[in-house]
């Protein structure tokens, strides 16, 4: 088929790379490069890197609603679209301009978790299962007929980082079987279950001890490796990257003795965390030669 693969970040990589191997893609939309680094030199996104290495010519519209840019979509002739991720409303003109439409990997078992931090929010919920989805997109958001869904369990120490790489391994794989069976029947999305993935708040990451360690333990893992959930060690701000729960009492922020802290119910234990200006590490590494506090903010 012809392609045109619509998609900025790392999650949007091996999707990009599945498509690639067995199809024609025609042109690849990303994000423009943002500043970043000491020097504040404009960077490409991943899917930009990844395209250029492979051949595809990329474009990098800041937006999508002029004739202009539209017809210029229009204009690749393309069967399908795929998008994973990638950062712009896409105009009605352009859901429509593909044969087949436009096909999006969404992160969650839709109709939960739609929006912005699916993986995030799935793993700050507690939820025990997520997964991907392959949805037919229409205007409004993530609210179009799913195609097909993979399903994946939550592991009790598992990452937002360990699950972003497993997502989007699935997506890749399960687009490509999707554009194997095109044209498919997609099934509405139940209008019960629906909830909203929220854009991560800078705000949401310091932890509060007095929260039950359920809690604490969903936050940290939740929200690694980024923007990463933090405490106070003797007001040095320590980022908080891996940890367990575990059999524990004391006073909320209470240290048990290693990096092992007390809740407001229960107790966690830090396996992983990063200090201010140096790496991060695991804690057996990183508490060397460091004491902590009795108490932590």
């Amino acid at each position: 088929m012809r392609v045109i693969f619509m998609g900025t970040p790392d999650f949007s990589v091996p999707a990009l790379k599945a498509l690639a191997a067995g199809h024609e893609v025609v042109a690849v939309y990303s994000q423009p490069p943002r500043a970043a680094g000491r020097g504040q030199k404009p960077r490409p996104s991943p899917v930009q890197r990844a395209a250029e290495d492979l051949g595809i010519p990329v474009r990098v519209p800041v937006s999508l609603k002029g004739a202009e840019a539209q017809a210029e979509f229009a204009a690749l002739a393309a069967d399908v679209a795929v998008v994973v991720a990638y950062g712009l409303i896409l105009p009605q003109a352009v859901l429509d301009a593909p044969r087949l439409g436009c096909l999006n990997i969404h992160a969650s078992l839709l109709p939960r978790w739609r929006g912005a931090a699916p993986i995030h929010r799935a793993l700050m919920a507690g939820d025990a299962e997520t997964g991907v989805a392959i949805m037919q997109m229409e205007a409004g958001l993530d609210t179009g007929p799913v195609l097909t869904e993979a399903r994946t369990a939550i592991g009790a120490e598992e990452t937002t980082g360990d699950l972003h790489d497993r997502l989007s391994t699935m997506g890749a794989d399960l687009v490509v079987d999707v554009l194997g069976q095109l044209p498919m029947t997609a099934d509405s999305q139940p209008e019960t279950g629906v909830t909203y993935a929220a854009k991560i708040d800078k705000a949401e990451a310091r932890v509060d001890w007095s929260r039950p360690a359920t809690e604490v333990d969903r936050l940290i893992r939740g929200l690694s490796p980024f923007p990463g959930a933090w405490c106070e060690v003797a007001g040095e701000r320590v980022r908080l990257l891996r940890c367990r729960l575990i059999e524990g009492e004391g006073e909320p922020g209470q240290v048990l003795g290693g990096f092992r802290v007390a809740c407001g119910q229960g107790a966690v234990e830090i396996t992983k965390a990063q200090r201010a200006g140096k790496k991060p590490m695991p804690v057996a590494e990183l508490i060397k030669g460091w004491s902590l506090p009795e108490r932590l903010d």
